[in-house]
């Protein structure tokens, strides 16, 4: 039953919202080859004093990550409620980021730390520690392409590592028609794709992984108007998640008030 959680709670807000007369269609500007077009299908509760690093679903549940000193944590979310129940939470002095799950595992980054942890999936027992400050400047998001993690650092570089050492396997250098685009932040892997929100703004990127080059963008402004409308303390749009079986996208924000479930093109 755990499972299909998030299956029963997405369903049944689709069918409500693509019968909705309020369906909201957002785009970015005409001139923008590379947009992408999105539709709002529903929302979830989001706890607001969550600063989101990572967000990701997992045999349909939505995991969680936060970021600050002496208040990171990881969890599993009450779709319903948008709490978390946390089951890992960080000594004061790290700064939690992006996470990721592959092979039964847990893998967070740290910030400025620059020390990532593995937990065990069932257990949350922490594994072991490994260090990233030979080849990233910090660690901010952190996906995986089924082989190999994939982690973000504030640059343009998408860092690709092993599972079994940690090490960098390669970088990606990502760019746009402008050229390099610097602070990618939180990452998801959907389809052969890279996204990833940009910090600071309200755009999250698609990337072909193989060249590097940004393929896509959505632009979210109309989202972050919202949450700022509804909550004062919001910060910027960070969390991505993608569940495949409805092919709905996730998106919030730090301390939004809201998770918006999308249908993009």
């Amino acid at each position: 039953m755990k499972k299909n959680l998030i299956l029963i709670g997405l369903a049944g807000l689709l069918v409500f919202y693509s019968c909705s007369s309020n369906k909201e269609q957002q785009q970015t500007s005409k001139t923008d080859s590379l947009r992408i077009n999105y539709n709002i299908r529903s929302l979830w509760p989001h706890d607001p004093e969550a600063f989101t690093q990572g967000l990701l679903i997992y045999n349909g549940e939505l995991f969680e990550s936060t970021g600050q000193f002496g208040t990171s944590w990881i969890g599993i979310v009450d779709i319903n409620t948008g709490k978390a129940d946390k089951k890992v939470v960080l000594d004061k002095q790290y700064f939690g980021e992006g996470i990721a799950i592959l092979n039964n595992k847990i893998f967070q980054l740290t910030w400025q730390n620059k020390v990532g942890f593995v937990y065990d999936l069932k257990t949350f027992k922490q594994l072991r520690e490994f260090r990233f400050d030979s080849f990233a400047k910090e660690g901010w998001g952190l996906t995986h392409d089924n082989v190999n993690l994939i982690m973000s650092d504030g640059t343009n570089k998408l860092h690709y590592l092993d599972t079994v050492t940690l090490q960098v396997v390669k970088s990606v250098s990502v760019s746009d028609e402008n050229g390099p685009v610097k602070n990618l932040n939180e990452l998801e892997y959907i389809e052969g794709f890279v996204f990833a929100n940009v910090w600071q703004t309200n755009l999250i990127l698609k990337i072909d992984p193989a060249t590097g080059k940004v393929v896509g963008r959505i632009d979210l402004s109309k989202l972050a108007s919202d949450a700022r409308k509804a909550s004062p303390q919001v910060d910027v749009l960070n969390g991505i998640a993608w569940h495949p079986d409805t092919r709905s996208f996730l998106v919030t924000g730090k301390n939004w008030p809201n998770i918006y479930i999308l249908k993009i093109d």
